[in-house]
């Protein structure tokens, strides 16, 4: 399975099991990762939800971009999750992203759509995407800003730039960065601390919380749906994505 899923008492742990392909998504992750978002959402037994990558170097490069043909091809569940599993995705409960390498792309998206996110010191981040011409197309346009503010998303978004846990803690992306091989257990721990919290009116304040700035979610994801399908739209976007495919690697500016 592409997504192993993990009980640990009132807490779950999701883990992307693609570590070949730095935990990339691929339909099958995609799928996969809905489900398991589902089923923890039905899962009166689980408070907490714990999000990782497998391995030590990535936590999700984003998107496969030798698999967006199919990533893309199911409309119904692109419109009705999001193309990678998530973005239209909530549970209402708590969700935790422990950041333990590359964060790159859709997934910044993906840490982006959990609560809060702890971070290896060796974790990478970076919008990789916009060498590739692909757009956001999770969430990221919605939730970026929200977290880091306009000027830091469109920073992101438009350098490309790849930058380190530090920088990260600095701008407000991360909340914890913690020795290389502790941001599981960290996030973990924590986890299982606000799952012994009264829920009710914890979760009253996480959806007020998030209903409380800008666009509406499902407006606002609306709004990045049209913009994603007249981006990939433009064949640039595919001759990018075959240079992907031929090992071609274009450098990102890094941060000074």
């Amino acid at each position: 399975m592409p997504v192993k899923e993990e009980n640990d008492g009132d807490v779950t742990i999701l883990t992307i099991e693609r570590p070949e392909a730095h935990n990339a998504v691929n339909a099958e992750t995609a799928v996969a990762l809905a489900s398991a978002i589902q089923r923890f959402g039905r899962n009166d037994e689980s408070n907490v939800l714990v999000l990782t990558g497998s391995g030590s170097t990535s936590f999700c490069a984003g998107a496969d971009l030798k698999d967006i043909p199919r990533l893309l091809a199911n409309a119904e569940f692109c419109d009705s999750v999001g193309p990678m599993g998530f973005a239209k995705l909530d549970p209402g409960k708590v969700t935790i992203a422990a950041v333990n390498g590359y964060c790159f792309a859709g997934g910044l998206e993906l840490a982006a759509w959990c609560d809060f996110r702890i971070a290896d010191e060796q974790a990478e981040f970076g919008a990789l995407n916009r060498r590739w011409g692909v757009p956001f197309f999770d969430g990221g346009t919605l939730r970026l800003p929200r977290i880091v503010g306009l000027s830091n998303a469109l920073w992101m978004m438009e350098s490309g730039a790849r930058f380190d846990a530090r920088r990260a803690r600095e701008i407000g992306f991360v909340q914890d960065v913690v020795p290389t091989g502790e941001a599981l257990p960290r996030a973990v721990d924590l986890a299982h601390h606000i799952a012994r919290y009264p829920q009710e009116s914890l979760r009253a304040d996480r959806r007020s919380i998030l209903a409380s700035g800008g666009y509406r979610t499902d407006e606002g994801l609306a709004l990045e749906d049209d913009y994603r399908r007249s981006s990939l739209d433009n064949p640039e976007v595919m001759e990018r994505l075959a240079a992907f495919a031929r090992g071609e690697r274009p450098e990102s500016p890094r941060p000074a």
